[in-house]
């Protein structure tokens, strides 16, 4: 088990890490902010869903997630459509659009990495890459969940933005 001292400078790189996470989101275009990016993000990885459970997906409250799928329809990249299980409850989609300007983010996100990240090795990246999703699995990310949808829909590389 790590000692206190570890502990304290791990505290120091996650408030370092806000840089990080700053300059990745100024990728993110002004019709387009971290938060709809994480929607188009997570609708692209699990497929279609109802909206309480990209809520939970994205572990933010429900008003939030209304506002970016909101925002997201506006601009048709999202669709919404009568749950036939429940015609109270909406099913997510993303559209053509949609999935286009998911893959222009994360074109732009994976060039970004591949730039700040070229004078790692391959090892050190998939170190990363390992170790940060041992993170989320040790405070519970719900992302990591299987989802329930299709496999022909499932994207498990793209992760653009702050998802």
């Amino acid at each position: 088990m790590a000692e206190s001292a570890q502990y304290e400078e791990l505290v120091r790189q996650f408030s370092a890490f806000g840089a990080v996470k700053r300059e990745m989101n100024r990728l993110m275009t002004s019709d387009c902010p971290s938060g709809s990016a994480a929607v188009l993000t997570v609708l692209g990885r699990h497929g279609d869903m109802r909206m309480s459970r990209l809520a939970e997906l994205l572990s933010v409250d429900m008003s939030v997630t209304s506002r970016h799928v909101t925002h997201l329809a506006e601009r048709g990249w999202i669709e919404r459509s009568p749950d036939p299980a429940d015609k109270r409850s909406r099913i997510l989609r993303l559209t053509p659009a949609g999935e286009t300007r998911l893959d222009e983010l994360f074109r732009r996100t994976t060039q970004l990495l591949a730039e700040r990240l070229g004078d790692w090795s391959d090892e050190e990246v998939d170190d990363l890459t390992r170790l940060m999703a041992r993170l989320r699995d040790s405070f519970g990310d719900p992302r990591t969940v299987p989802r329930q949808a299709s496999p022909s829909l499932e994207r498990t590389t793209r992760t653009p933005a702050s998802t």
